[in-house]
């Protein structure tokens, strides 16, 4: 098993690299899962946060609701006419006017849809109840008996001092709870609650009940206050409200307190049993009930963990009494989360066992270019050795393929400026044989040339020998050109470079050369860089480079034509300056012999060879570079690139040139 394993990981580098990427995968995933599972977790809490947000509104919207539909009866039933005229003939006829009063309490509260558990009673303006009926669960009204005082019920003093109706929650203590009955429904048994408070939060806990209170004053025509009708329904203990909200706002669970105690709810114990009687935490109860805010959090709710929200209950003058809550289970929110990270597990380990799938081909791939490497460093040690005709096959593909492409590439442009060092040395040579060889000749021809022509002067022109004294004498002078062209060419050893404006040189050579332009109907076109900057160079060994090229190119064009020059500032540090004709073009034959010394393809007697040679030697003391581009028959381009500044070459700043206009 290991001989097979080590056989198919044949190299160690490829084993280091499925490691490495299966690590890669590993950590890259581990830290996504965490984040994606970190922004999922807060994401859905978030969402939790916002729903109990969403069931508070409903469930307060539902709360106030209820409270609007008792405070409407109270509103309607002190306008009745029929219970204003009666309440005023209880005095002389009490019993005809009580009873035709729970009458039409009793017409109310037979209306339909109308929630049981509701008290309606009739005080008069002392506040002693005079009617009054009671709407039970099952929906049957019932008269109440006659006794008790509520004028001390501080809502009901309010309105009975002012006559204005006003509609809250508010605690009922048991002993007005008694007068109509409901005391017993009210009682809650007080259930010892693991992390509540230690001291009640209202002392009537467990014995007042929670209602809700809608109190309205009956008025006579005058205007006068003579009574009220009190309307409230009993909460302790009742679950319609609790219930309508959980299932027609479809939230969890809803819960009313009376100070920390809870009167109705639809939370269940571990016994699935309301959870009446159970109390608050400590920490929920100092937040809403102390410091009258609401809280939002998780909590542990009887034996349950909820998303909860806790809203303060408060009474007609704004005392905190009580708390309507709403929770939605984290259990259904947990196994969201523990679902979604076992999925993402599951993706995270298939997706490592993919990547070492995947990354072993992968790397036999990539390890497989390094045989080419070493083809590489054995051409390598061929080439050190000075062998330069070496090249490497180009097999591989990506990085190892473009780097035995790009060893070629030097290769060849290492022959290149092999093959142009040599040619600067058969330059330099031949420069140091010009100088010798024109030294010696000029003076012999200097003094053929003098005497051939004080013959000439003194011959008979009719004489038979004047014309041979003519043709010595013009042969001679073209000897000296040759001469003093080899002194040019070997005097090509220094550059005296100053500030020069390269727009403004040429524009001179142009103004020189024009009258030989027009005599071979030639047209010179510039279009000159107007920010050409100026560069260090020998204006003189330029000049001599744009006369030789302008000639060169009018030569080109026997029958006329037109030469464009254009200066360009690229590449970067450098100026280009391009001579391009329309004339004969130069065979592809002759492109490299153009800077050999005394190569030409003019005639006899039209050019010495030495021209361009000249002009090559001057580009390359400049540290700069010429090409030529000619096809035959089209004309031949030729593209001078200098640098702007020079390094390492004799300076001389004491001249300066006028900066001329560009001419298009």
């Amino acid at each position: 098993m290991m001989n097979r394993l080590r056989q198919y990981f044949s190299a160690p580098f490829q084993l280091v690299l499925v490691i490495s990427f299966s690590l890669i995968a590993a950590i890259s995933i581990a830290i996504g899962v965490w984040a994606i599972s970190q922004t999922i977790g807060d994401y859905l809490s978030d969402a939790m946060n916002e729903r109990v947000a969403r069931d508070m509104q409903l469930a307060q919207s539902f709360y106030n609701l209820k409270l609007q539909e008792i405070e409407g009866g109270a509103a309607r039933l002190s306008s009745d006419p029929s219970i204003i005229e009666n309440i005023q003939k209880l005095s002389n006829d009490g019993d005809t006017a009580r009873t035709i009063i729970n009458q039409q309490i009793a017409n109310y509260l037979s209306t339909p849809g109308l929630g049981g558990n509701q008290v309606i009673a009739l005080l008069d303006r002392s506040g002693n109840m005079v009617a009054g009926q009671y709407l039970s669960s099952d929906g049957q009204p019932q008269t109440l008996d006659l006794t008790g005082n509520w004028k001390k019920l501080a809502i009901i003093q309010k309105t009975l001092a002012t006559g204005e109706k006003t509609s809250a929650t508010e605690i009922l203590p048991s002993d007005f709870l008694a007068m109509v009955g409901l005391a017993d429904q009210a009682r809650i048994s007080i259930l010892d609650t693991p992390k509540a408070s230690p001291d009640l939060f209202d002392i009537r806990e467990g014995s007042a009940g929670l209602g809700l209170v809608s109190v309205a004053g009956i008025k006579d025509q005058n205007g006068g206050n003579i009574g009220a009708v009190l309307a409230f329904h009993l909460l302790n203990n009742d679950f319609t409200l609790v219930d309508r909200i959980k299932e027609v706002a479809a939230i969890d669970t809803v819960t009313i307190f009376l100070g920390d105690l809870r009167v109705s709810t639809n939370v269940l114990t571990a016994e699935g049993d309301r959870a009446i009687g159970t109390r608050i935490s400590e920490e929920v109860g100092n937040v809403v009930l102390q410091q009258g805010k609401e809280y939002v959090g998780p909590a542990f709710v009887v034996n349950e963990d909820y998303v909860t929200r806790y809203d303060p209950l408060r009474n007609h003058i704004g005392e905190v009494i009580g708390i309507l809550y709403v929770g939605a289970r984290q259990a259904s929110f947990q196994r969201l989360v523990n679902s979604f990270n076992q999925q993402i597990v599951l993706v995270a380990i298939g997706t490592v066992l993919l990547t070492i799938v995947i990354t072993t081909p992968v790397s036999r791939a990539i390890t497989r270019p390094l045989d080419q490497l070493k083809v590489l460093v054995s051409a390598n040690r061929r080439v050190a050795d000075g062998d330069m005709t070496v090249r490497v096959p180009v097999k591989a593909g990506g990085e190892v393929g473009l780097l035995e492409s790009s060893f070629n590439t030097m290769l060849d442009t290492l022959q290149n400026t092999q093959d142009q060092l040599v040619q600067s040395e058969k330059l330099a040579s031949l420069g140091q044989l010009a100088a010798g060889v024109a030294h010696e000749l000029n003076n012999p021809l200097g003094t053929i040339l003098l005497y051939s022509d004080i013959i000439k002067k003194e011959t008979d022109p009719s004489s038979p020998h004047a014309d041979d004294l003519a043709i010595i004498v013009r042969e001679t002078k073209r000897c000296k050109g040759i001469v003093s062209s080899l002194l040019e060419f070997a005097r090509q050893n220094q550059v005296v470079a100053q500030p020069t404006d390269l727009n403004s040189l040429i524009l001179k050579v142009v103004e020189l050369e024009i009258k030989n332009c027009e005599s071979n109907s030639v047209q010179i076109h510039l279009k000159l860089y107007p920010k050409l900057p100026k560069i260090q160079a020998d204006p003189a060994q330029l000049t001599q480079v744009v006369v030789n090229l302008i000639e060169n190119a009018i030569d080109a064009m026997p029958d006329g034509g037109s030469l464009h020059i254009q200066t360009s500032q690229a590449p970067e540090g450098m100026v280009t300056v391009e001579f391009e004709d329309n004339g004969m073009g130069i065979p592809a034959e002759h492109l490299s012999k153009l800077y050999t010394p005394f190569f030409t393809t003019k005639p006899v007697g039209k050019g010495t060879g030495l021209g361009l040679a000249i002009i090559y030697g001057i580009i390359k003391m400049h540290r700069g570079q010429i090409f030529v581009h000619s096809e035959v028959s089209k004309g031949t381009r030729f593209t001078i690139q200098l640098p702007i500044k020079l390094l390492g070459v004799k300076t001389n700043n004491q001249t300066n040139f006028n900066i001329l206009e560009t001419i298009e």
